[in-house]
């Protein structure tokens, strides 16, 4: 029986400009990033222990309540946030 021909693909051509997601390459993170990350992580427990320890003595942290939380966790999220693009 005869062999089919084999066609020849042709090669798959980038367009110049343009960049595949893989191809960026980033230097590490400068150590003004990674302070400022680690700092709101640690201002965000530092809020909550404050509100825990001595919220009776601070009158307007005693008035926000159970904001307290929001703004104690907010902070850590943000930094956890940042350190998806801590490299």
């Amino acid at each position: 029986m005869p062999k089919s021909k084999v066609r020849k693909k042709k090669d798959y051509v980038i367009a110049p400009g343009t960049r595949t997601p893989g191809s960026v390459k980033a230097g590490p993170s400068s150590p003004f990033y990674v302070a400022v990350m680690l700092g709101f992580m640690l201002l965000g427990l530092l809020w909550l222990l404050v509100y825990y320890l001595a919220a009776e003595n601070i009158s307007w942290m005693n008035s926000l309540g159970a904001w307290n939380f929001l703004i104690g966790f907010g902070f850590m999220v943000v930094g956890l946030v940042m350190t998806m693009r801590w490299r």
